[in-house]
């Protein structure tokens, strides 16, 4: 391994980096690099490239673009030539060389630098059964590492994005500068889908933010420890806590939900305020949930999309979580009682995961309250919280009407909104833009 890289680096690479797969385009040392997996995004990929040279230049000589295109070696045939397609296109632009078109030529001449992993040349492809976001976000950011400036004292940041996206001309600014100025260790950058103009293709994409939204308004209204974004196309870290949690895991799906989990173990979770990524509203093949199955679902109307937890359900989880991580350390029998005492579901949940087993582990092997506190929050983690709110949906408060379910979070929590929809009913997309535009305003 190379000596240059500090030794926890060096560690990391060796006992969980790939050594594949390697990075074609000339790089020096960075504090930003943003890793981009992509996969049949020939188009896409321009109109990203489009958006980041609008970024303020000064940042450029400090950051570098890393493109993961990959595919599996039973992908289509098209999926394959799209990737050689755009493997190309990045080369040329890379080499400074047989300009396609305006755009590569305004990339050159922006001075952003771009580089690429190839996980699609025969030898190079991902394996079938690993293969996917997962893996591509993981190679390109383990070997991102080899790629930082470890000399300067500011943090170096790995900066997560999706080929399908755009982002807002300070993007690469003032993630850099929040964690210069805020000493922050890992966040989220603000989002907002992209505006289509399909009207139904645009309703999927409301529901589905107003359900993303929701969600992480009822965590905050609990006081969750994971009441945060997890959403690949925004997840930033420093280095430091990449390596603390063992870096990207390798899932085909759900691998930011997974990835941001284990940071917040580790580190709080911080919004990135002040700038925002514009994820596709498209329909996707691509990964079994997330934002394109979800669009796709909704217009195959296969079920109801208008529908959301009951508020009810994130009351259950507020008062368990004033009880169990409050500064008290009780037995497990206690916790237990207290538990059916909130709801007989919520006791019914600890039981059948275990609790008390669990509990008694983590008070005979732990001999601090703070580690034991820790504790609480590794044991009942993001994973269990949404495991909790499914058992409830299923148990005792089945899902509502979304507005209504919005509605009443509202006022559980005092906020003002002067868009309340007529119970039961779904209201015109305009009131739903209006519910959308709370919801992203209050977070």
């Amino acid at each position: 391994m190379n000596d240059q890289f500090p030794n926890r680096v060096e560690k990391y690479l060796k006992k969980f980096a790939y050594d594949k797969w390697n990075i074609y385009g000339y790089s020096r040392k960075h504090k930003s690099i943003i890793v981009i997996p992509a996969i049949d995004e020939y188009e896409n990929i321009k109109t990203l490239l489009a958006s980041l040279i609008q970024n303020d230049k000064g940042f450029f000589q400090s950051s570098f673009v890393l493109f993961v295109i990959n595919h599996t070696v039973n992908s289509d045939a098209e999926v394959k030539q799209n990737n050689i397609k755009t493997i190309k296109y990045l080369r040329n632009i890379i080499d400074k060389k047989d300009h396609e078109d305006e755009l590569s030529q305004a990339v050159i001449n922006s001075g952003l630098q771009i580089g690429l992993i190839d996980a699609t040349s025969e030898g190079f492809e991902l394996g079938d059964k690993e293969g996917g976001v997962g893996l591509a976000r993981k190679i390109g950011m383990d070997e991102a590492l080899k790629f930082f400036d470890y000399d300067s004292d500011s943090k170096n940041i790995l900066i997560c994005l999706d080929a399908d996206c755009t982002v807002s001309e300070n993007y690469i600014s003032t993630i850099r500068q929040t964690f210069d100025k805020t000493n922050i260790n890992a966040g989220y950058v603000n989002f907002a889908h992209d505006k289509t103009d399909d009207e139904e293709n645009y309703k999927a994409i409301i529901n589905y933010e107003i359900f993303l939204r929701y969600y992480m308004l009822g965590l905050k209204y609990a006081k969750s420890p994971y009441a945060y974004h997890s959403i690949g196309s925004t997840m930033v870290c420093d280095v430091d806590s990449y390596i603390k949690i063992q870096g990207m895991n390798k899932r085909k799906a759900a691998e930011d939900f997974y990835f941001m989990e284990k940071l917040s173990k580790i580190t709080e979770i911080k919004k990135i305020d002040g700038t925002t990524v514009y994820p596709s509203s498209r329909g996707s093949w691509r990964v079994p949930f997330g934002t394109g199955k979800r669009v796709t679902r909704f217009l195959e109307k296969v079920q109801n999309e208008y529908l959301l937890y009951a508020p009810e359900s994130f009351t259950v989880l507020k008062k368990w979580n004033e009880v169990f991580h409050s500064d008290k350390i009780l037995s497990a029998e206690e916790y237990l009682i207290h538990a059916g005492k909130i709801s007989r579901s919520l006791q019914a949940f600890l039981v059948e995961n275990k609790f008390a087993v669990n509990w008694n582990k983590i008070l005979k092997n732990t001999n601090s309250t703070d580690q034991i506190n820790k504790q609480k929050q590794l044991w009942f983690d993001g994973f269990k919280t949404l495991k909790l709110i499914h058992y409830l949906r299923d148990l005792e408060f089945p899902l509502i009407n979304m507005f209504d379910a919005v509605d009443e979070l509202f006022v559980l929590m005092g906020i003002q909104n002067n868009y309340k929809n007529e119970t039961g009913k779904i209201p015109s997309i305009m009131i739903q833009e209006k519910y959308l535009e709370k919801l992203r305003e209050i977070e």
